[in-house]
């Protein structure tokens, strides 16, 4: 297998005592495959739901979750754990990876798009649509910012960041029963600030 392969994970290992991931990520650094088959074990789950979360289609997010553990088994080295915990820069790395396919997907639909209606002339009127596009956006940052700064932490970071509760549990350094409390709240807010009915 060649060093800069995936090694293969196996249902077969010996349970091993339980390794910090911080811990994991240094054995890593210095080409220990049994600290990867651990990580990969403990973590990609976690991973694969956070990508598909943000993606929403299975193949891709299995590519790119393949890619963030390829990108952990070549640059585990360059983990600094002064800078932060060993999950935060797996799941930072993650969301990057994420979003930067997204945006690739979006440039090559955009460009597909410019392609295929170059000589086609909508019915629509599309500068009464963009309009209202633009009118819904503002309704939306103005009801944003009636809600407190907490709430709309919580809001943003879980509607707009494709962050899991717990995840915004750990980012916001508060117990997660706090994060549904604070998105409820902020949700309900946002709906009355709206004028959405129920």
């Amino acid at each position: 297998m060649a060093d800069d392969a995936i090694p293969e994970t196996g249902a077969d290992r010996t349970p091993q005592p339980e390794t910090s991931s911080e811990e994991l990520l240094e054995q890593i650094a210095g080409g220990d495959r049994t600290a990867f088959a651990q990580l990969y074990d403990r973590l990609s789950a976690r991973v694969f739901g956070l990508v598909k979360r943000l993606l929403r289609d299975h193949s891709q997010s299995e590519e790119v979750t393949q890619e963030i553990f390829l990108e952990i088994w070549q640059g585990a080295s360059n983990y600094d754990h002064t800078k932060g915990g060993a999950i935060s820069w797996i799941l930072t790395m993650t969301h990057r990876r994420a979003v930067d396919r997204i945006r690739a997907s979006q440039a090559s639909r955009d460009r597909d798009t410019r392609i295929g209606i170059r000589d086609w002339e909508p019915d629509v009127d599309v500068v009464s649509e963009n309009v209202e596009v633009r009118v819904e956006n503002e309704r939306v940052k103005v009801a944003l910012g009636r809600l407190t700064d907490l709430q709309r932490q919580a809001v943003v970071l879980a509607y707009y960041g494709g962050y899991s509760h717990r995840e915004v549990s750990e980012m916001l350094h508060i117990p997660i029963g706090t994060v549904k409390t604070r998105l409820r709240d902020g949700m309900i807010r946002l709906r009355d600030e709206m004028g959405v009915t129920s």
